[in-house]
């Protein structure tokens, strides 16, 4: 893989190229080893499911993966799609940095 993964699960994250360029949501999971991310409300894609005795079966709308390079971070401050940074605090701990105005991205 090489590269670190910049995104996480619950992150807030914003589509910054293709056909959903724009929209928001939540990443609910990230599949590290294809560099995907599965984005809340982003994607869809209509699925057709068989009925089981747990639920009801018909056509559904699922959220597919999104490749991590179509995914931008958004920064609180900013209130935008960022690249991350990383830098250590004074407790020796590493943390997530927002590259445009510096503020710290991990809670």
């Amino acid at each position: 893989m090489g590269a670190s993964i910049r995104i996480r699960k619950n992150d807030t994250v914003e589509v910054i190229t293709g056909n959903e360029k724009g929209k928001r949501g939540k990443v609910m999971r990230v599949l590290g080893e294809k560099n995907r991310a599965v984005v809340e409300k982003v994607n869809l894609a209509k699925r057709h499911r068989k009925a089981d005795q747990a639920s009801q079966g018909g056509i559904i709308d699922m959220e597919m993966p999104l490749h991590l390079s179509n995914l931008g971070l958004v920064c609180g401050k900013c209130d935008r799609a960022v690249r991350v940074g990383h830098k250590r605090l004074e407790d020796k701990s590493k943390v997530r940095c927002c590259k445009r105005c510096g503020e710290v991205l991990d809670a």
